[in-house]
């Protein structure tokens, strides 16, 4: 296993891939925003905006199912909105133990707040899939976040690489110490008790490599002239189609905004 299972941009030539990623970045950010100032319960808009994005999966040539499933990334945000169910105040659909009842209200809210998480997660999926990273932190600095944080975020997301790495390779030489192929079938090492020693101790080693492999770069990076900046080739202007489908899109989105405060606010 190496670490590149973590890059999630998938190759292709289909016109997703080929929209300047400046233009995706703010469609996806406009996209999520559309979704969050939805009013609970708008369900025709939840339904037009899961076209849209289903649409440009379809568009991408990469599949829906693709995208579903890395969409379960937005379990987590559903598993906190549960205690909605019966902490809003409403028309009692089911009473349950302990004086705990669901009420219209509280689903409505907690169905409403698990599609905004879902659609959201898949636009982003979209975006990580059929956009490098590194196109990603251009179109950031492209649109204003300052140099600092985008370089931030270029390192960290470089450097993730090489820590994965780190820790692949810590474990291939555990378990070549406890004496067990990784390809046997048997659990390597000794009692739990054991392995947690194990795992504490290459928690601490991976630490304190982390330090200084950062102190190395910092200081190399320094030696050749690092201020900050992400060197990189000039960026091409926006082609006709791209501000098209821009301003398409955003009009798009505003009016199913607008309708939906209108008709559900």
């Amino acid at each position: 296993m190496h670490a590149n299972f973590l890059d999630p941009y998938q190759e292709g030539t289909s016109p997703v891939h080929r929209l300047d990623a400046r233009i995706k970045l703010i469609l996806v950010i406009a996209f999520i925003l559309t979704s969050a100032l939805t009013p609970a319960g708008a369900w025709p808009i939840f339904t037009l905006l899961l076209s849209l994005v289903l649409s440009a999966e379809l568009l991408s040539d990469l599949g829906i199912v693709f995208f579903m499933k890395r969409a379960l990334l937005a379990l987590p945000f559903v598993l906190a909105a549960l205690p909605l169910l019966v902490t809003v105040d409403g028309v009692v659909l089911l009473a349950l133990p302990l004086g705990l009842s669901i009420t219209q209200q509280g689903l409505e809210r907690f169905i409403s707040i698990s599609l905004r998480s879902w659609i959201s997660v898949q636009a982003a999926v979209l975006l990580a899939s059929t956009t490098t990273f590194p196109e990603i932190l251009h179109a950031m600095r492209a649109l204003g976040l300052p140099r600092l944080m985008v370089a931030i975020i270029g390192l960290m997301w470089r450097y993730l690489f090489v820590m994965v790495d780190e820790v692949l390779r810590m474990l291939r030489a555990r378990t070549a110490r406890s004496g067990e192929s990784e390809f046997s079938g048997h659990r390597a090492g000794g009692t739990i008790f054991w392995r947690s020693q194990v795992a504490g101790g290459m928690a601490g080693s991976l630490f304190l490599r982390s330090l200084e492999r950062s102190d190395r770069i910092y200081h190399a990076m320094l030696a050749r002239g690092y201020d900050g900046e992400i060197r990189s080739l000039p960026q091409p202007g926006l082609r006709p189609v791209d501000w098209l489908v821009l301003f398409i899109v955003l009009l798009l989105l505003l009016s199913l905004l607008v309708l939906s405060r209108i008709l559900w606010g």
